[in-house]
């Protein structure tokens, strides 16, 4: 299970105090000195996955990613009963941001039966959007100036 930071650093300030109240200085120096490694290590793993995002040009998007765009821009209706749900962003690809921030939203795979692996993801600052086509593997964010 990974922990966010700032958990981390709280849990390594309790076994600090800990040692501090039971043990004394010997089991400050075993106990505090391995806390920094594991909220390094968590710090280093999200940056380099948010790093992963690249960015597409919208006009190289398929032409049901623009359908979906489209779709999101008039407030549906949508095809999928998912569509507009939050995305939770467990991947931990996208910059993080509160619960509630993300959303996605089908994008029709021709040939598929199913919902596909194709997705418009969206933040909720202004043509925020993420194009992934692997099913939250990567992410795209759209740029609209090209």
């Amino acid at each position: 299970m990974r922990f966010p930071p700032r958990i981390a650093r709280v849990s390594a300030l309790g076994a600090l105090t800990a040692s501090l109240l039971v043990g004394g200085p010997a089991l400050v120096n075993a106990s505090a000195a391995p806390a920094p490694t594991p909220v390094a290590a968590v710090q280093t793993v999200q940056s380099a996955r948010v790093a992963d995002v690249g960015d597409i040009c919208q006009s190289k998007l398929p032409a049901e990613a623009h359908d979906t765009l489209e779709l999101i821009e008039k407030g549906g209706p949508y095809p999928y009963p998912q569509d507009g749900t939050v995305f939770q962003n467990r991947e931990g690809i996208l910059p993080q941001q509160d619960e509630g921030y993300y959303h996605e939203y089908t994008v029709k795979t021709p040939g598929e039966d199913d919902r596909g692996a194709r997705r418009i993801v969206t933040g909720d600052k202004e043509q925020e959007d993420y194009y992934t086509a692997d099913h939250y593997e990567s992410f795209d964010l759209v740029d609209y100036s090209c």
